[in-house]
């Protein structure tokens, strides 16, 4: 039979750890809610303007070009970046919907 003093001993070491990794846990917890939840419902929300993508949308892609898209595919948007010059782009090249740049 283990003594009563042990495990008294042994319960209260389990809290101590416990309050020792508290600190952590409260950092994760912080540090999800500032920064990972945030940036996966901006994530979404790019991926749900993305496949609503239609014909006339004006976009700006990665590589800073502004684009009017003229079809879709699966995973791809061909697009007319001037007149006469279309391009096929992947929908993971496009980071939104473009307001008129400023000249």
């Amino acid at each position: 039979m283990i003594p009563d003093s042990l495990l008294f001993v042994a319960a209260g070491g389990a809290s101590s750890g416990l309050i020792q990794f508290l600190p952590l846990i409260l950092i994760g917890g912080i540090f999800y809610f500032l920064l990972i939840a945030p940036e996966r419902r901006r994530r979404k929300q790019l991926q749900a303007t993305v496949e609503a993508l239609k014909r006339g949308d004006r976009i700006l892609t990665q590589g800073g070009l502004y684009a009017e898209v003229i079809s879709t595919e699966p995973n791809a948007v061909i697009v007319k970046i001037a007149d006469g010059v279309k391009v096929k782009v992947t929908k993971a090249a496009v980071t939104g919907m473009a307001e008129e740049p400023k000249s």
